[in-house]
C-alpha cells in the first residue's frame, strides 16, 4: 500500500471529481433551465473541491505531479472514488437521488473533517462543507419534492433508490487506510457517521414518502481501488481524452 495519507487524499479528490463529471454532464440537456443552472454549478463546486484535495495529495506523493496529471493520467484501477459516484446520470430521478445519498454522506464527513490534526486538510474541509450544505439542501428537498409528486415522479425516484441503495455502505467501510488516518486523528472513522446517516435518510425518506430498501448488501471495492464498474472506464475516455491525445498541450 503506498502512503495512506496520499491514498486517503486521492479518494476524497477522486469522489469529488468523478461526481462533479458526471453532474457537468447534464449542461444543456437538464430538464428545465433554473436546473441546468443549478446543476452547472454543483459540478463546479465539485471539480473546485477535487483541485484542492488533489493538489494537496500531489505534494504529500512529491513526486512532480500536480491535480492535472492525477485527475488525467491515471488509469480506472489507480482511482479510489465510491462507487456510488461513478453510476451512470439515468434520468433526472436518479441523478439526484446519487447526488442526495452523497451529500448526505459528505456533509457528516466533511464536517469531521474540520477537527483533523492536518490543518490543510482541515482548512479545505471547512471550505467545502459550505458548498456541501448548500447540495444537501437542493438534493434533500428535490428528492422530497419528486418522491411525494405524481405517480410518475414518485415511481422514478424509488426505482432510482432501489438500484442505488446498495452502494451506500461502501461509505461506511473502514480499511487499512482508514485505520491510519483514525490513528493519526487526521479523519474520523466512516463507521461512526452511520447512525446519524441513517437518522438523517430515514427522515428525508418518510417525507418523501419513498422505501428504504431492506437488506444489507454492499457493493465495495471502489475506495481501495480493488473493483470499479464499467461505467468509470467509458466516463474516463471522455473525460481524459484531450490530455491523451494531447499531452501537455496549452491553451
Amino acid at each position: 500500500m503506498s502512503d495512506p495519507l496520499f491514498e486517503f487524499l486521492c479518494r476524497m479528490g477522486d469522489n469529488a471529481l468523478v461526481l462533479g463529471h458526471r453532474v457537468s454532464e447534464w449542461c444543456g440537456v437538464a430538464p428545465a433551465l433554473e436546473e441546468d443552472i443549478a446543476l452547472a454549478n454543483t459540478a463546479l463546486d465539485l471539480v473546485g473541491q477535487a483541485t484542492l484535495w488533489l493538489d494537496l495529495a500531489a505534494e504529500v506523493e512529491g513526486a512532480g505531479r500536480d491535480a492535472d496529471a492525477l485527475a488525467f493520467r491515471r488509469d480506472v484501477w489507480d482511482f479510489r472514488n465510491l462507487l456510488l459516484v461513478e453510476q451512470p446520470n439515468g434520468d433526472f430521478g436518479q441523478t439526484m437521488m446519487r447526488q442526495f445519498l452523497f451529500d448526505a454522506w459528505h456533509r457528516a464527513y466533511l464536517a469531521a473533517l474540520t477537527d483533523s490534526s492536518d490543518t490543510r486538510i482541515a482548512a479545505i474541509a471547512e471550505k467545502s462543507l459550505k458548498e456541501v450544505t448548500y447540495h444537501l439542501d437542493r438534493s434533500a428537498e428535490t428528492v422530497i419534492g419528486l418522491g411525494d409528486g405524481t405517480e410518475e415522479s414518485h415511481r422514478r425516484m424509488q426505482t432510482a433508490l432501489d438500484r442505488l441503495f446498495p452502494f451506500v455502505g461502501e461509505m461506511f467501510v473502514t480499511d487499512e487506510v482508514d485505520a491510519a488516518m483514525i490513528t493519526a486523528c487526521i479523519a474520523p472513522d466512516p463507521r461512526s457517521l452511520r447512525a446519524g446517516f441513517d437518522s438523517y435518510l430515514a427522515e428525508v425518506l418518510a417525507e418523501a414518502k419513498l422505501i428504504q430498501p431492506s437488506g444489507d448488501f454492499s457493493h465495495k471495492g471502489g475506495k481501495s481501488g480493488a473493483r470499479h464498474s464499467e461505467h468509470l472506464g467509458h466516463m474516463l475516455t471522455q473525460m481524459q481524452w484531450l490530455q491523451r491525445a494531447y499531452p501537455d498541450a496549452t491553451w
